[in-house]
Order: structure tokens, then C-alpha cells, then sequence
């Protein structure tokens, strides 16, 4: 195979790895080699930082951690004592259009594959249960980044992230961000030592997707590269 042929062999496999990868919400319990994670992870960390800062700190779950740090959330799921506010703000306090559409539309698709209704507040709280738990996807990971570092630092991370979900979709693993930690950041940080200097980002989970999980249906649309681009002259 020519040199030509090979180059476009690889960027088909890193663009099949980006477009195929969405966010998948109940794994199946099939275990994950921990080599294969460590793997994942060194490849995650050659992602872009500022003057090579590399400020994302990452933690990997064991069994044991797990299953404490779910029982406390779940408890917690309905705790009057948790914070009313995420640690940082991820959402603006007014979201406007075309934003507040978009949130809306992937949040009724989500509901309308799993029979949840406007005002079905059980159905809405087994899903975030399931979301405390990380959609039984058997790896577990949570991330944090330090306190005091600024806005580049948070870019940094976040390449850092799709960094290590692209490299788990192109080993055919699934995976899904999860933003959800935040908001219980409190019970996270004691249940796995996370001090105060750091910040609760997300969690992520990472596994074999259930076929048969009709949540796993979603597809959320895309805008088209006319409606986010300006091309200058």
C-alpha cells in the first residue's frame, strides 16, 4: 500500500473514531483490561495544554471507592442538605436561544426513549440515579483540575477529555462525559479524598455500550458548518 493510501487510511480512522463517538447511557458490565485503560489514558494526556501545563488531574475508580461513592450520591439524590448550586456554573442562569432549544430538544428526545413525560418527576429521578452511577459503564473515572488556575487551564482540560473519549471510541469502547458530579461535589470530594483546592469537573464512564438500551438510540443533531462558521476573505 503507497504512503498516500496509508495517510488516508488513518485519518478516515480518527474521523470515523470522532463521528461516531456520542454519549452513551447504559453500558454493559463487561470488564475493561485496567492496561487498556492506563493505555487510554497516556494517549488522552499527549492532548494540547498552554506552555505544557497540563493541569487536568484525573482519578480511576476501584470497585470498592465505587461502590461507597454510589450509595452515598444515591442517598444524597434527595438530601435537603445538598448545595442548591453546582461548584462552577456550566449554564448561564438565563440561557437564551438558540441554546435553550437545542438543551431542550436533546432532553426530550433523551426522556422520549425512555417513556419518561413532562412532569413524570419519578421517572426524571431514575434517570439521574442511573446517571450517579455511571450508567453501569464498568470503568469510573472522575475528573478535577485545581482551583486556582484560569480559564485556559479549563480549555486545556477540556481537550484533554475528548482526547480520551476518542481514544476509547477508536478501541472500541464506548463512553459519556458526565456533568452531573458537580452538582453533588460535595459527597464526591469525601468519598474520594479530593481536597478543596481542587475543583469537581465531571465524571466519565467508559465500557461496552448496551445494544439493546433504548436510550442508546440518541443521536443528537448537529448544526451545519454554515451556522457556526464565517469564512474571511
Amino acid at each position: 500500500m503507497a504512503e498516500d493510501d496509508l495517510t488516508t487510511v488513518s485519518a478516515r480512522t480518527v474521523e470515523q473514531a470522532i463521528t461516531s463517538r456520542r454519549a452513551i447511557r447504559a453500558f454493559l458490565p463487561d470488564p475493561i483490561a485496567p492496561a487498556l485503560v492506563r493505555r487510554l489514558i497516556e494517549v488522552a494526556a499527549r492532548a494540547p495544554s498552554g506552555t505544557n501545563m497540563q493541569p487536568w488531574k484525573l482519578r480511576v475508580i476501584g470497585p470498592d471507592t465505587r461502590e461507597r461513592l454510589e450509595a452515598a450520591l444515591i442517598a444524597a439524590l434527595d438530601s435537603p442538605d445538598l448545595p442548591a448550586e453546582e461548584e462552577y456554573r456550566y449554564y448561564p442562569e438565563r440561557l437564551r436561544e438558540p441554546y435553550l432549544s437545542r438543551r431542550r430538544k436533546v432532553g426530550w428526545d433523551l426522556y422520549g426513549l425512555l417513556g419518561v413525560t413532562k412532569g413524570d418527576i419519578e421517572g426524571m429521578k431514575r434517570q439521574s440515579a442511573a446517571n450517579l452511577r455511571f450508567f453501569g459503564a464498568p470503568v469510573a473515572l472522575m475528573l478535577t483540575v485545581d482551583r486556582d488556575l484560569e480559564i485556559g487551564s479549563w480549555l486545556d482540560l477540556g481537550m484533554f477529555v475528548q482526547s480520551l473519549l476518542i481514544a476509547a471510541q477508536g478501541n472500541g469502547l464506548q463512553s459519556c462525559p458526565q456533568a452531573i458530579f458537580a452538582r453533588f461535589h460535595p459527597v464526591v470530594r469525601r468519598e474520594l479524598s479530593i481536597p478543596e483546592s481542587e475543583v469537581v469537573v465531571c465524571g466519565i464512564a467508559i465500557g461496552h455500550a448496551d445494544p439493546d438500551a433504548p436510550q442508546n438510540a440518541l443521536v443528537p443533531e448537529r448544526e451545519p458548518v454554515e451556522g457556526f462558521t464565517t469564512w474571511l476573505d
